[in-house]
């Protein structure tokens, strides 16, 4: 019998309710949760996907030491013994944590707790600092407290929404959904979208700003001179509930019109174009993500931002105020619990000594960490340096996340002991690590999530833990018990955890700090598992609160907001021999480093490999073709991508998403080309302006294969290998091309040497075209060619699924494209219902002219929207080109 369970999607900082169906067989489907306040039943293709990523294809089933298998108990010994001795001979200092937004909120408190309490170390961060560690920053400055003011239905309310720093329509599809749709019923709402880039979110958008990287500060400064000059000012609400506001503007006031055009790469036509809106609408929201905050002066663009909320007033009434959109799905809830290695658990300050009394008397622990722990990049430096002698990673990869993604590697081979726990064995991480620790993912683990909004939500379970896999949690304490603290994580259940969580937020709280879920407390596990989601604060009165500020009651010990005194600091990264900017980021239907989403064909058929953003004429220049191969150059390493030639992208800067690794393709860490420079208040690494160099990757031979099992082993100069509903397609190029194509094959794609192809070799033009078969079932097509391979490939992949019984059939698939009778569906572009870019275009010569109707026609974007910019794209490419 099928059972269906709600729970809450693990990839964005969205917080989508979730309905899992499982079937009585063991299949998993998923539908959107419409009673969810976050996402009411919309899901993006991510999320439309998990039920295909839930296999246990890679998943690490048992604990390792030593790459071999262990029992629970030796492996935990040993945990604890190593970290145990590395303590006591190099101090408490000499150990640490790295994890994740993946981890639960139950995971997050007990990995902080024994840090920081019992080990005496701040020696735990985690992968948040890489995306959202400067708004913190900025709403401690600002605040007093890493307050969220808004709600989502904020932008709803709002009749200007601001986009600065995020892609809105790929990285949270669902809220871009919901300001779509908002717009649709209340045209005159206006939406301006700042972003180096034109994104796919700016088709929405009334004013498109292509600011120049790391120019936001220079613009909100300009901003706040505007407001002041022409009277938009609530001086009111300064006076009564601010400080500082003075210095803020005497900066902003320094700023001439030149330095401001020099600085944003804007005209004056287009700052005052957005300077006017802002000013003259009452209702504005202004959402911020990885743009503003990916930057070595990524708080600064913070409060530059939050400078401008508070000098209006505009900030915690409904439709108005600053709006930091995290980016993973628990980020909030590592900052609820103190999970970065510069905050205590429950919104609490590691410096201040009352607060660290406070937590030190509630946990009952020997000690307390009394100053900050090393952030992300420095701990890694530390780990390379031999300062860190045991390290423990949880539910992240940083061998492909971080910057200096090179020397991370070098970091773990150096550090004498490190622990990985993850789903996966084989992630570019776990193939360092001494010892593996089986985790449970999603579906399997059981706890709560904070979404950008302040909402938590559970997550539960509703498939069984395979092979020996534990909780993140469950392991922790585990170890926490071997140190000798068993009576301080006695938990049993992850409900035990959270009353505890709460419990603490309460604790000598009364109204001094902003998060408070004191009323679940004292709930017990019947209460915990039927929690339906809600917004913090719930105090013990019973008490709510859905939005901030507005009261103008800020955390500070006067109870009044700052403005902070910034200045504009466009760095010129750029060199005679690294001339480019590079911009990193993510893509509609990608997830981190892939090891959830690259199981997925749905997922990877519309963008199959990493890739390459180049402006035309850059392209030009340095002789780069559209779809050929490009090398990208930091001074710190290379990539290989696929270039993209586009003028949706700056002149003079490159874009490369962060998703590709060592087990996806031959060289595609981005992170290996970005330095560990940071934001100095936050320790934020600045991903979105790197200095590279581009140039033409020029190769003997480039090919194209469709195989029904996964190839290992590929020894090419260029490969990208990607998940296809019948087995996996693969792009690769060879320095040199061999003189028998089909014992390359053989060797090389793992194919049966008994297996004879057919196909043909051109001795003149160099194409070759070999199919092999066993029986009707197709094993493997490879299409090579001395120029990137022209091929049908929606078409080659739908043979793997296909029976080839006759010469016909195997004729058509040599040849790599449909016959005469048959449509070439072309490039995915709707993920979801798989529909191509050939299919949308014919749509559109029959008549199509709108995105509605090609959704009535096809079905495209009318599941999760998240292709609906990009079909809007494609429908004026069509009217371009026919109006010339």
């Amino acid at each position: 019998m099928a059972v269906e369970t709600k729970t809450t999607c693990p990839y964005c900082g969205t917080g989508c309710g979730v309905i899992a169906r499982r079937e009585a067989d063991g299949r998993v489907s998923v539908k959107g949760d419409p009673d969810h306040p976050a996402n009411f039943g919309r899901l993006c293709s991510k999320g439309s996907a998990l039920g295909e990523t839930v296999d246990l294809d890679d998943r690490l089933l048992h604990p390792e030491i030593g790459g071999r298998r262990a029992s629970w108990d030796d492996a935990l010994d040993l945990v604890a013994d190593r970290f145990r001795t590395a303590i006591a001979e190099h101090g408490p200092d000499a150990v640490a944590f790295y994890v994740s937004g993946q981890c639960l909120t139950e995971d997050y408190y007990v990995a902080n707790k024994l840090m920081k309490g019992f080990i005496g170390s701040a020696n735990i961060d985690t992968n948040s600092r890489l995306c959202m560690s400067s708004s913190v920053a900025g709403h401690r400055r600002a605040f007093g407290a890493d307050t969220v003011p808004g709600t989502y239905e904020d932008l709803e309310l709002a009749d200007l929404v601001v986009l600065t720093g995020s892609n809105l329509a790929w990285c949270h599809p669902v809220l871009f959904q919901r300001l779509a749709a908002a717009k649709a019923a209340r045209p005159e709402m206006k939406v301006v979208v700042i972003d180096p880039r034109r994104t796919m979110t700016a088709e929405i958008a009334d004013l498109h700003l292509s600011i120049r990287a790391d120019g936001d500060v220079a613009l909100f400064l300009g901003l706040l001179r505007h407001l002041a000059a022409h009277d938009a000012l609530d001086r009111t609400y300064i006076a009564a509930h601010t400080r500082g506001f003075h210095a803020a503007l005497a900066e902003a006031l320094a700023l001439d019109d030149a330095e401001l055009q020099a600085l944003t790469g804007l005209t004056a036509s287009e700052t005052d174009a957005f300077f006017r809106l802002f000013a003259d609408t009452e209702k504005v929201v202004t959402c911020y993500s990885q743009g503003v905050n990916q930057s070595s002066a990524g708080t600064d663009k913070v409060n530059a931002i939050l400078n401008c909320h508070l000098a209006t007033g505009r900030i915690g009434r409904p439709g108005m105020g600053p709006f930091s959109l995290t980016g993973q799905p628990n980020a909030m809830g590592g900052r609820e619990v103190g999970g970065l290695a510069n905050m205590l658990a429950a919104h609490m300050a590691l410096e201040n000594p009352e607060d660290r009394d406070r937590v030190q008397r509630f946990w009952k622990a020997p000690v307390i960490a009394d100053h900050a722990g090393l952030k992300a990049v420095d701990l890694f430096r530390a780990a390379a340096d031999g300062k860190i002698k045991a390290l423990w990673i949880m539910a992240t990869n940083p061998v492909v996340s971080l910057p200096e993604a090179d020397l991370v590697r070098q970091a773990l081979r150096t550090c004498p002991f490190t622990v990985v726990s993850d789903m996966s064995g084989s992630t570019d991480t776990a193939r360092e690590a001494d010892v593996l620790l089986p985790a449970l993912g999603w579906g399997e683990k059981d706890g709560t999530v904070t979404n950008s909004e302040r909402r938590i939500s559970r997550q539960r379970a509703f498939l069984p833990a395979p092979g020996e896999a534990q909780a993140d949690w469950w392991q922790i304490a585990e170890v926490a018990r071997r140190l000798g603290y068993g009576e301080a994580f006695p938990y049993q259940s992850p409900a035990e955890i959270f009353a505890e969580h709460a419990a603490l937020s309460a604790f000598e709280n009364e109204g001094a700090r902003d998060f408070d879920i004191g009323a679940w407390s004292r709930r017990g596990g019947d209460d915990y598992q039927a929690m339906t989601p809600f917004q913090w604060p719930q105090r013990q009165d019973g008490s709510t609160q859905a939005r901030f500020f507005a009261d103008g009651r800020f955390y500070h010990a006067d109870g009044k907001a700052r403005f902070v005194a910034v200045s504009p600091s466009v760095v010129e990264r750029r060199t005679a021999d690294f001339p480019l900017i590079l911009n990193s980021g993510r893509i509609r239907d990608h997830w981190h480093t892939m090891t959830r989403t690259g199981k997925s064909a749905r997922l990877s058929s519309h963008i199959a490999e990493p890739f390459c953003e180049i402006h035309p004429r850059d392209a030009a220049a340095l002789g780069i073709e559209d779809a050929a191969l490009v090398a990208v150059e930091s001074p710190l390493g290379r990539v290989i991508l696929r270039a993209l030639v586009t003028p949706r992208q700056a002149e003079g800067a490159l874009f490369a998403p962060m998703h590709w690794n060592d087990g996806f393709a031959a060289e595609a860490r981005i992170g290996a080309l970005i330095p560990g420079l940071t934001d100095p208040h936050s320790g934020q690494p600045a991903s979105k302006n790197v200095a590279v160099r581009a140039r033409p990757f020029k190769a003997s031979a480039y090919g194209f294969a469709v195989l029904r099992e996964k190839p290992v082993g590929l020894d090419c100069a260029y490969w990208a290998l990607g998940k296809a509903e019948h087995g996996w397609r693969l792009e690769f190029a060879l320095d040199e091309a061999p003189e028998d194509w089909t014992g390359w094959c053989r060797d090389r794609l793992g194919l049966d040497p008994a297996c004879e192809p057919i196909g043909y070799l051109d001795a003149t033009s160099g194409d070759v075209r070999l199919a092999f078969f066993a029986g009707e079932r197709l094993l493997a097509a490879v299409y090579l060619a001395r120029e990137p391979v022209a091929v049908a490939r929606s078409f080659a992949l739908a043979q793997l699924g296909l029976a080839h019984g006759d010469m016909k059939t195997r004729l058509a698939v040599i040849a790599g494209r449909p016959d005469a009778g048959r449509a070439d569906p072309g490039a995915t572009v709707c993920a979801c219902l798989s529909v191509g870019v050939n299919q949308i275009t014919a749509a559109i010569r029959a008549g199509a002219d709108s995105v509605e109707a090609i959704g009535a026609c096809l079905n495209a974007g009318t599941n999760c929207g998240s292709c609906r910019s990009e079909i809007k794209g494609i429908l004026h490419a069509c009217h371009a080109a026919a109006a010339e």
